[in-house]
């Protein structure tokens, strides 16, 4: 696939074009697979991406009116049922359902440039005018919140929603203002990762993703990067003859980028258009 074919933009291909053009054009132009395991040991943690990726089916079905006791049948291992017991106590989840709008795996998609620019929330809820993001966290360490600013998830989920967000508005647009997004660690319960927004953020963000987007269509050009520590866990390293064995999952921070290589298939949902 040629970069004029590629169409829609995410949180993770932007993402991956930021930290390696080498990797975005392995994983989206090229389409390769995956020719390495991320991190070690292998088994022990696709096992914990699976089960976050159950964590978060569970949590949609609470929220859209199943009952918890049903739920708790089946967080049926100890990762599951410590996660679903420290998300049912967590004071800043309380009465989250109740709210007078949710919006649990919804959609958002606008155009950027010539791309589209899609992405998918865990959870919106509006409440008095104010729209928060939740995004759920099953990361064994909990990240710096610089860290987790400078990610190009928390950069597009605000923008898009400033950007696309009055269908779930009344058809009024949310002033930067009225956003915040919330990382909730299912591991740390009680440390919530809180990041507000402004007109200048949002402004410095959406013009950040047209360069981008506007970057990506023009390039010939896909450097590997200079960090090589990103490498350690990239699934393509081999490609690039950046080595072979993965990093252990225990021994670096960076282990919470191996999580988010899983994207969404944007041609499977469907979409709250702008």
């Amino acid at each position: 696939m040629s970069v004029n074919q590629f169409t829609t933009l995410s949180q993770s291909s932007l993402q991956d074009y930021v930290d390696c053009a080498r990797r975005f054009q392995l994983r989206y132009l090229d389409k390769l697979s995956y020719p390495a395991v991320e991190s070690e040991p292998a088994l022990e943690n696709e096992k914990h991406q699976q089960e976050g990726e159950y964590f978060h089916r569970l949590i949609q079905q609470y929220l859209v009116g199943i009952p918890s006791r049903q739920i708790s049948k089946m967080a049926n291992s100890a990762n599951l049922q410590r996660w679903w017991e420290n998300f049912l106590n967590a004071k800043v989840l309380k009465g989250l359902r109740d709210l007078p709008g949710v919006y649990p795996e919804a959609t958002l998609s606008a155009p950027l440039g010539r791309y589209r620019l899609m992405a998918k929330y865990d959870l919106i809820a509006v409440k008095d005018g104010k729209a928060t993001v939740f995004d759920w966290k099953t990361y064994r360490r909990r990240p710096r919140n610089e860290w987790l600013s400078a990610r190009m998830q928390t950069r597009v989920y605000r923008a898009l929603l400033v950007h696309a967000g009055t269908y779930i508005n009344n058809g009024t647009n949310f002033d930067p203002e009225q956003v915040e997004m919330i990382y909730w660690f299912a591991d740390f319960p009680d440390e919530p990762a809180h990041f507000v927004y402004t007109s200048a953020q949002y402004k410095r963000d959406w013009d950040t993703l047209l360069k981008l987007a506007e970057e990506i269509h023009s390039t010939s050009s896909y450097p590997l990067t200079d960090d090589r520590q990103k490498c350690v866990f990239c699934p393509y390293r081999s490609y690039c003859e950046r080595g072979i064995r993965a990093g252990n999952a225990d021994q670096a921070e960076a282990e919470m980028e191996a999580e988010e290589l899983f994207d969404v298939n944007f041609e499977q949902i469907g979409e709250i258009a702008f």
